[in-house]
Parts: structure tokens; C-alpha cells; sequence
């Protein structure tokens, strides 16, 4: 057993990274564990020239496809969308592409607005001071002014259209529908240490440039020189409660421990050891699908069914967000890979429109476009490029000449969509993966279908001579939301209002699966800023914090 520590993080991506940094104003002994590395940005795919063969490999989205050493295993053969993350100082945001756009208010509200799903206990209000922050941790460029949003600033100047992103905005135009520069994690000026965007165009396997804000380079080096210890190649099996036989006697303020608290974990150190970290507060930030899996594996006799699962909730209303591929292909040459995926966006479909025959809505997020091997892929899959006679000048017409959009759809909860512990699949440790069981609702399939044949009407009225589509990308699970949901009720949710478990005191969660709906945007900006909000909750109470 080691020291007792003030504030034990699992986790140290998105959310872990932001509580870290917010909590060490407070002095206390904040200490992260991290299954994976820290990783070394020269390694990155983007420094060579298999950047596309490695992004289908050792830094493949897919932990499945990956298999690292530091990943675990996910069994999501009952679903239709694959899970996609990554395990690292830094979390899935050494892989993400830096879209970074904020929840509206109405996503917050949609049981008062629509009717389905339920509210949440805190709203956009609440949360735009934390936002505002987090732009300024990890840099956020783009254009102020959006109608689609309340009104809110950009750090830097916003990336540039580039060929790509002015010929889809002809089309928006054209149809005389919404659309706006995109907010993006990635630097367009020299910001905090990080140079700027170069173009390097492969930003979803890991921007050797330090362009883009992955937390392994903006809130980690101001949270470690803060104080924060950071312990990497640990992999937590369970939190244990007082009173399970492993509760340390007093803790790290003194004191004799008391009932139905967390009083730490038990991991694998990075030699395989099983080693026992005992904590005052435990805070979990592994994720909608690994958090759920921790708290499930974490049994007791006072937890028989996992931890702070009184509510039998854990692990259920899992959302990913359905996404829809739409491609166009043009005459002109276009920007090809180069430069930052994401340009501009539109949300003309996003809030509900009863006639469209389904609630809430979605955002088109525009992509610039593929790169070689992704290109001939695409091309012979679709049966756009021919084997043999033809097959070179079939490539050299698509080559630089795709570009396009995916439709992020909302997905609303439903218990039926879980996250379990698979009963023979387990990690390099033995401990259980988790088992996804997932199915796409009547409402995402309507929302796709619409989303493809709008985005159809704008590449057309944007000038492509044809388009492919894919609807639902099947490795597109990205974002894992609503395992561990937030609400008042301590029967119909597992964390209260400002992330504390209802079942124990000191613990608490600032991941995704906090997520009581999931709106119809990428949840990065939003987890961050909920993490900022917890850790601010927990600093203003902290003469009472277990009250």
C-alpha cells in the first residue's frame, strides 16, 4: 500500500486533465492514474510517410484493431457502431480531430422543449463561464458571431475554408441554409507553448506539430507543474468502499474512516504488480464505456452490483452519436488532406421540426478530404475505381477531387442500450472488458436518412457530379455518453448535480457518461467544461464536501 493522497483521479484524458489543473489551486495531494502513456509526438503517424497505413494500425481508433498493450478489449459485436478511443496521457484526444463545438441551450431542456428523454439538473448557463475557460486551456479558433449560438468569443482567428470548405459553402448558400467557420481545438497563431497548424492534414492519429489541443499539451504541463503526480502504465481494476477489509486506518487528513466511502483503488503498476492506492476523494474520468466497466467491476458487500449502483443504472442509456458519411466528388481539384479535417459547419437542421418526422436534430460538421490510401479504399469499395483496365485514370478522378460532410445525429437515451461486463473477455489482467449491446432507434434512422439527403442537395447545389454515402459510419463511435447519468433523483441517475455519487459521498465522475442527453454535437467541449464545474463545486464546499 502507498501513501494515502488527498484526490485520486482514474483517468487522466479530457475530463481527468481539466480536474487535475482546477483542483491544484487547492494544495492538496492530487495524484492521476493513467493506464496508458505519455506519448512522443515524433512517433506520431503525421512525422511519416505510412501516416494512413498507421492509422489503421498501432493508432487505429479501434482498441480492437490497435491492441497496444495499453488497451483493453471491447466486445461491441451487438452493435451496429464500433467503439473508438484511446488509452493515453491525453485520452482520445491524441486521436480526435479537434471539432469543438459547444451544446446549445435547448440541449439541456428537451423533455420541457420536445417531450422525450429528460432535463438536465444544471444548464447552458451554468456551464458558459467553464466553457470560456476551457477555450482559453486549450485554445479554441474560431469566428465570433455564429446565429446559431448565444453569443461567445474565439481565442484565435478560425482555420482556413480552403478549396473544400468554400465550394461546400457555395452549396449552403445556394439553399439558403446556416452555416459558420467551425470551432476547432487546433492553433491558428502561436498559443501557450504550442506552434501553429502547418497543414500537415492527418490530425485524427496525432498531431506531430502540437497544433492541435490534446490534454497531454495544454492542461497536463500547467497541472504538473502545479503539483499534480502523474502515474502512467496503471491500470485500476476496482475502487474499494471502508469496511471491504482494505480501508486504511484515519486517511490522508487523519480521522477514523467511515462507512460506505471509497477508500481507494487496486491497480496494476507498470510491472503488473497489484499495488492499492488509498484516497480521500476518488474522482473517475475513464469515459462512457470504461467508467461504467470500473464501477460495475467495483463490487462489495454493501455494492453487490457494482459501485454507486444502487439506482441500477451504470452502464445503461449508453449514447453514441449516429453518423452519416456524405462525399461528394468534384471536376475541380480540391484541397485533398491538407490541412485541418474540419472547416466550417451547419446547423440549419438542428433544433426539432415535428415535420420532419423526428425530435431533435443534428450538425453537419464539413470535412476537407481524403488522403491517397483512404481515396483508392473509398474508390474500390464503391465501386468507383475498377481493378485493371481503367483502374489509374478511375483513381486520378477522385484523387484530390472528394470532399464532404458527416451528419452527427443526436441519440437519445434508452436503458435497453448498455454497457455490461463481458463474462469471458478480459483485458492483459484479467479484468473483465465491457460488452456493448447497442441498438440504432427508429428516431436515429429517420434522423440519417434526412441528414443524407440534405447533405445530397447542398454537394450537389455546390457543383459534385456524384456523391457516396455511408449511413451510420460503422466505426464512428467517438463519443460514449450517458452511462452514469447526472440528475436530482437519486433512483433515476447515479451522480447528483455537481458530479457526487448519491451512494458515496466521496466519490464522484466527470467523463462523459455523466451525459443525461447528447445533443447533436461533438462532447469534448462540453465534458471539460463539466469537469471544470465539478471541480469548482467541490473547491466551493470543500469544508463540507461529504455532507
Amino acid at each position: 500500500m502507498t501513501d494515502p493522497v488527498d484526490v485520486l483521479i482514474v483517468g487522466a484524458g479530457a475530463s481527468g486533465a481539466a480536474v487535475a489543473w482546477s483542483l491544484a489551486e487547492t494544495r492538496m495531494r492530487i495524484v492521476c492514474l493513467e493506464q496508458g502513456d505519455w506519448m512522443n509526438p515524433a512517433e506520431y503517424p503525421s512525422s511519416g510517410r505510412d501516416w494512413e497505413a498507421r492509422a489503421f494500425s498501432d493508432m487505429s481508433i479501434s482498441p480492437n484493431r490497435r491492441k497496444r498493450e495499453t488497451d483493453y478489449p471491447v466486445n461491441d459485436a451487438n452493435s451496429p457502431i464500433s467503439v473508438a478511443n484511446f488509452n493515453a496521457v491525453g485520452g482520445s484526444t491524441i486521436l480526435y480531430a479537434g471539432h469543438f463545438p459547444r451544446f446549445h441551450p435547448s440541449d439541456f431542456r428537451v423533455k420541457t422543449l420536445d417531450g422525450v428523454a429528460d432535463d438536465w439538473p444544471i444548464d447552458y448557463r451554468m456551464l458558459e463561464p467553464y466553457y470560456a475557460e476551457n477555450d482559453r486551456m486549450m485554445g479554441v479558433s474560431g469566428l465570433a458571431g455564429d446565429p446559431a449560438y448565444p453569443p461567445k468569443e474565439s481565442v484565435m482567428p478560425p482555420v482556413p475554408l480552403g478549396r473544400a470548405g468554400t465550394a461546400i459553402a457555395k452549396g449552403f448558400n445556394k439553399l439558403g441554409w446556416h452555416w459558420w467557420p467551425s470551432d476547432t481545438a487546433i492553433a491558428t497563431e502561436t498559443y501557450d507553448g504550442r506552434d501553429r497548424c502547418i497543414n500537415l492534414g492527418a490530425c485524427s492519429s496525432g498531431c506531430a506539430q502540437g497544433a492541435k489541443a490534446s490534454t497531454d499539451i495544454t492542461y497536463w504541463p500547467h497541472a504538473v507543474r502545479a503539483g499534480v503526480e502523474v502515474r502512467t502504465r496503471c491500470r485500476v481494476r476496482e475502487i474499494t468502499v471502508n469496511g471491504d477489509g482494505r480501508a486504511f486506518s484515519g486517511g490522508a487528513r487523519g480521522g477514523t474512516p467511515r462507512m460506505n466511502r471509497a477508500s481507494g483503488v487496486v491497480y496494476y503498476d507498470q510491472d503488473g504488480v497489484e499495488q492499492f492506492q488509498p484516497a480521500e476523494v476518488v474522482i473517475v474520468a475513464c469515459n462512457g464505456v470504461g467508467t461504467p466497466r470500473l464501477l460495475l467491476n467495483s463490487t462489495s458487500g454493501r455494492f453487490p452490483n457494482g459501485i454507486a449502483n444502487s439506482s441500477g443504472l451504470v452502464g445503461k442509456n449508453l449514447m453514441f452519436h449516429p453518423y452519416a458519411s456524405i462525399q461528394g466528388i468534384f471536376d475541380e481539384p480540391l484541397d485533398g488532406y491538407r490541412g485541418p479535417g474540419v472547416c466550417i459547419w451547419s446547423q440549419e437542421f438542428y433544433e426539432t421540426d415535428p415535420s420532419r418526422g423526428f425530435v431533435r436534430g443534428y450538425t453537419y460538421e464539413i470535412n476537407r478530404g481524403r488522403g491517397p490510401v483512404a481515396t483508392a479504399l473509398a474508390g474500390m469499395f464503391s465501386g468507383r475505381i475498377p481493378f485493371g483496365e481503367g483502374h489509374h485514370e478511375a483513381y486520378r478522378q477522385l484523387f484530390s477531387r472528394i470532399a464532404g460532410m458527416v451528419g452527427i445525429c443526436e441519440d437519445l437515451p434508452e436503458e435497453h442500450n448498455t454497457v455490461t461486463l463481458d463474462p469471458e473477455l478480459t483485458d492483459g489482467h484479467g479484468i473483465p472488458a465491457p460488452k456493448v449491446d447497442y441498438t440504432l432507434s427508429e428516431n436515429s434512422r429517420r434522423m440519417l436518412d434526412h441528414a443524407v439527403a440534405r447533405a445530397t442537395e447542398v454537394l450537389t447545389a455546390a457543383g459534385a457530379k456524384d456523391v457516396i454515402t455511408e449511413a451510420p459510419i460503422g466505426v464512428g463511435g467517438w463519443h460514449l455518453m450517458g452511462t452514469a447519468r447526472m440528475g436530482t433523483n437519486p433512483e433515476r441517475s447515479v451522480v447528483n448535480e455537481w458530479g457526487r455519487a448519491h451512494d458515496v459521498k466521496n466519490l464522484f465522475i466527470v467523463d462523459g457518461s455523466i451525459f443525461v442527453t447528447s445533443a447533436g454535437v461533438n462532447p469534448t467541449r462540453t465534458i471539460q467544461a463539466l469537469a471544470l464545474y465539478i471541480a469548482d463545486s467541490m473547491k466551493k464546499r470543500l469544508a463540507n464536501l461529504f455532507d
